[in-house]
């Protein structure tokens, strides 16, 4: 009865009497042959800057949170999507783990002291800290079940709206974690099968809604609203409905075609949701062979990059692909990253 009550409240809210205006969608595809994709979509409501980066190993970091910041030297090199150029929002390493950060509305983060003795790592380094850090989901988890930091938000810059997000891991084998601060605790939820995570509600309302759906046929009937919980449904359908296949070509164009699904229209609007978000860019990750796929809506083409195919050893440089005018790149774009100063992520 406890578990029915939360699915009718759960599908109350989504069936339009809260306004969820934050839409990314994340999910990963596993075929045969080791054949792992994770893909992901940013919706936002205004313009969110994104550029690309290749970032190597042996960097220096800092928490960006005064004398109590976690510090580190990236272990891994990696490629990643910055939002605003002051946070890695999504991204792959070089052992082919994947962090995608999406919003979420419900977190509560710790109050951090900066005088005590908690160390803190500001949340625009949150996904970079994982990118850097570890090879596979399992080193990742059993390492935050420690406790070693807290993550400490702030405002967006020039905003009031404070930063609420929530990260999901997967690697090469095609493990999968997500991690939220819950009521100021953090919640791990770790398993192969989480291989869809949307926004709000927290996910172990995501995954009871899921159950839900499982018992109508997919064929029948799915959900098509660009709500949360809808999209939730629609990926976990898809993504088990597509080929299961080692082509890497089909592999990648099917598991475009699911984000591309869940993805929102540009521009959407209405009367009873004035701010909607809409799909600005999407990422596919190819875990096995290390290429990194992207795409924007400002821009008529897919391209991507080899990570392989860069220098990221200590010797190797910061590199940029420069999106801010709306560049358009085809296909293979290594040459078109540019040997750049790295970018500053915000902190306290």
């Amino acid at each position: 009865m406890k578990n029915f009550s939360l699915i009718f409240f759960s599908l109350f809210l989504c069936a339009g009497y809260i306004n969820y205006s934050e839409a990314c969608t994340r999910v990963v595809y596993k075929g045969p042959e080791n054949t792992i994709l994770t893909a992901r979509s940013m919706d936002w409501k205004d313009e969110i800057p994104a550029n690309v980066w290749i970032l190597p190993q042996g960097i220096e970091r800092s928490g960006e949170v005064g004398p109590l910041s976690i510090k580190w030297r990236s272990k891994y090199g990696s490629v990643v999507t910055t939002s605003w150029d002051i946070a890695t929002a999504d991204g792959m390493n070089e052992k082919g783990l994947v962090a995608n950060l999406l919003w979420l509305g419900e977190s509560q983060y710790p109050k951090f002291d900066p005088n005590g003795k908690t160390k803190g790592l500001a949340i625009s380094l949150w996904a970079q800290y994982y990118l850097d850090n570890f090879a596979t989901v399992k080193e990742a988890v059993e390492y935050s079940r420690t406790k070693p930091f807290v993550i400490v938000s702030d405002y967006i810059p020039g905003t009031e709206r404070f930063t609420t997000v929530h990260l999901s891991i997967s690697d090469s084998s095609g493990d999968n974690a997500v991690f939220e601060y819950i009521n100021g605790k953090l919640v791990v939820h770790h398993s192969a099968e989480y291989t869809v995570m949307t926004n709000s509600p927290v996910f172990e309302e995501q995954l009871a809604l899921n159950n839900y759906w499982k018992g109508i046929p997919g064929t029948v009937m799915l959900p098509g609203t660009n709500r949360a919980a809808d999209r939730f449904v629609r990926a976990s359908y898809y993504i088990n409905a597509i080929p299961q296949t080692a082509d890497t070509r089909k592999a990648v164009a099917s598991v475009f075609s699911v984000i591309r699904n869940c993805s929102v229209p540009y521009g959407i609007s209405s009367e009873t949701e004035p701010n909607i978000s809409s799909t600005r860019w999407r990422s596919v990750a190819d875990q096995k062979n290390l290429v990194y796929y992207f795409e924007t809506v400002f821009t008529p083409n897919t391209f991507w990059v080899n990570l392989k195919d860069f220098d990221i050893t200590p010797k190797g440089k910061v590199m940029k692909l420069d999106l801010s005018h709306y560049q358009t790149y085809n296909g293979r774009s290594n040459s078109s990253f540019k040997e750049s100063k790295p970018f500053k992520f915000l902190g306290l």
